[in-house]
């Protein structure tokens, strides 16, 4: 009789859609993704690295929309590194007009679905069109309540948190803050984040099993989930994929499989 029960359950699991599996109780407030592998599928296609970046617009695009229908809280997307300031010129450029079109030509997008566009990372190193076109679609998104999108733009981990100590030791400078009272919240409000919650599921594509240098500290209990998918082929089902195989792990902060049963009794 079990075995009949289990194998119907296993049944209807498996006829069931991606997005009727997941339970919408149990979802993570803040989802961030490293979005990689633009430039190996435009290899694949032949192309140059720009047409992967194009293509992956698309990917973006899908994965929003379907992070705000389930109702997640905070979408934090890897657009543009530090590092990658090191690239050839004219991938820097054919990027930065890519940023250009794709904000003004999604803004409309994002008003439609009350999504709210935020940005983290040293923004003032953009191109001056590329902050304008940024800025205006946050002013006209500021009142969205659906869904907050931020794009991670000229952002690293290590310059985020060396900004934050920066702020902090000018503050015990002043006498502002006392050096005993530093603590991990004072931190936590120093960083480009300090208005969001921790993202506790971290998604990286194109099968690299690696951080590169993106949110370190607010990932610190994060659950990490790798797919090989390359992001241009990266869709909404995929993205369910990562919050069902969330959802299955046990997350004990620290403690005991066995105290968090006694604790949920």
């Amino acid at each position: 009789m079990v075995e009949n029960a289990n194998a119907f359950t296993t049944f209807a699991s498996r006829n069931m859609s991606l997005k009727e599996q997941i339970d919408i109780q149990r979802l993570p407030r803040h989802v961030a993704i490293i979005m990689d592998g633009n430039g190996r599928w435009a290899k694949q296609q032949g192309k140059m690295r720009i047409f992967g970046h194009q293509n992956g617009v698309l990917a973006v695009r899908d994965t929003v929309e379907g992070a705000a229908e389930l109702g997640i809280e905070v979408l934090t997307v890897y657009a543009f590194s530090t590092e990658n300031w090191n690239r050839p010129k004219l991938e820097i450029d054919a990027l930065m007009h890519l940023l250009v079109q794709t904000i003004t030509k999604e803004t409309p997008k994002l008003m439609e679905n009350n999504i709210r566009l935020a940005t983290i990372g040293n923004t003032d190193s953009l191109p001056p069109k590329v902050a304008a076109n940024l800025k205006k679609c946050i002013d006209k998104t500021a009142n969205n309540t659906r869904m907050t999108l931020v794009l991670a733009l000229s952002y690293s981990s290590r310059w985020e948190i060396t900004t934050a100590m920066q702020k902090i030791a000018e503050k015990v400078k002043s006498g502002e803050i006392d050096p005993k009272n530093i603590n991990e919240e004072l931190i936590s409000n120093q960083l480009n984040t300090a208005a969001w919650p921790d993202p506790e599921l971290l998604i990286r594509t194109s099968g690299e099993l690696r951080i590169s240098n993106y949110l370190l500290w607010q990932i610190a209990y994060a659950e990490l989930y790798f797919t090989e998918k390359l992001w241009p082929d990266f869709r909404r089902e995929d993205f369910y994929k990562a919050i069902i195989d969330f959802q299955q792990r046990e997350r004990r902060f620290g403690k005991t499989s066995e105290q968090l049963k006694s604790e949920h009794a």
